[in-house]
Formats: structure tokens, C-alpha cells, sequence
């Protein structure tokens, strides 16, 4: 049986949802409003708050710049593929960001699959947790996110990863 929380966040309103464990939950999902691939909390699918307290600290931490990694119980899912890319995504440290081709080369995966690579990124049901904004373009550009481009580039910016633009 999942449960689910939303958190308040200044990307908007987060949705999480997971597995109860003994301690707390294993989180299955972290997404953000309007993003594709946003799991529909189904009618009469319990809320329980209390569940994610660990895990809603840790994101009021990070977003008050005071957390750079996060240490989140979650469920395993997805392809080995998809796995095995979502793992190197965890690999990118807070404040620094890679290419989908350097990403590709670390995993051995070759010029002919890097769209694979890119849609299992796009698959990443745990934003944030799993730092999937922090893959760009080889030209520096902002490609691609779940969650926006425009949440993509607020979360650089935020880890410091992107120069603020003066408007």
C-alpha cells in the first residue's frame, strides 16, 4: 500500500510517495507540478504525513542551502539500463554539472544510444533525490527536465552550478 505527502517548495508544491516501512517510508516518487510522467495519486490513496518527517526535513534543508546531499530510503525501479544511469546520476556532486556525452562515456554507453541515455534520465521518478537536473547540453544548454527547464535552471542556479542572470 503507498502513501503520499505534498511538501510546499519553492519549486511548488511537491508530491512524494512511497512505500510504509518501519521507520518511516521508502520513497518511490518525488515530483513536481506540471512535470511528464507525474504519478496520479489515485482516489482514496492514503495520505500519511508523518511518514515522510525525514525526508521533509532534508528537502527544507537543501532548499535552505544547508543540505547538498540527501540520504533518502528509496524503492528500486526501473530497467538495469535505467538503473545503472540513474546510480551515475547520483554520482554528480551538488554544485557541478556533467554532459549527457561525458555521462554516456562513464557508463560505456555508446554515441548510438546516448537518446536512450537521455530518456532514461527523463524517466527518473525521484527529481531532486536522484539530481537528473544537474545532466546539460554539451554546448551548455538546459535540455530536457521532468520538471521544466525553467526548475531546471533554478536548482543550478541554487546549487550554485549557474551564474543568477541580472534582469
Amino acid at each position: 500500500m503507498t502513501v503520499h505527502k505534498t511538501v510546499a517548495s519553492p519549486l511548488g508544491e511537491l508530491l512524494l510517495v512511497g512505500e510504509p516501512t518501519r521507520d518511516g517510508v521508502s520513497l518511490t516518487s518525488l515530483s513536481m507540478p506540471g512535470q511528464r510522467n507525474t504519478p496520479a495519486v489515485r482516489t482514496g490513496r492514503p495520505r500519511d504525513p508523518e511518514r515522510f518527517t525525514r525526508i521533509t526535513r532534508q528537502l527544507t534543508a537543501y532548499f535552505a542551502g544547508e543540505l547538498t546531499t540527501f540520504d533518502i530510503e528509496f524503492t528500486p525501479s526501473g530497467t538495469d539500463f535505467q538503473q545503472r544511469v540513474w546510480q551515475a546520476l547520483e554520482q554528480i556532486p551538488y554544485g557541478t554539472t556533467t554532459t549527457y556525452g561525458a555521462l554516456a562515456e562513464r557508463l560505456g554507453v555508446d554515441r548510438a544510444r546516448v537518446q536512450a541515455l537521455g530518456a532514461a534520465i527523463g524517466a527518473n521518478p525521484l527529481l531532486l533525490v536522484r539530481p537528473c537536473h544537474r545532466v546539460i547540453g554539451a554546448d551548455g544548454s538546459m535540455r530536457g527536465y521532468a520538471g521544466g527547464v525553467e526548475r531546471k535552471v533554478r536548482l543550478l542556479t541554487h546549487e550554485g552550478a549557474l551564474q543568477p542572470t541580472l534582469v
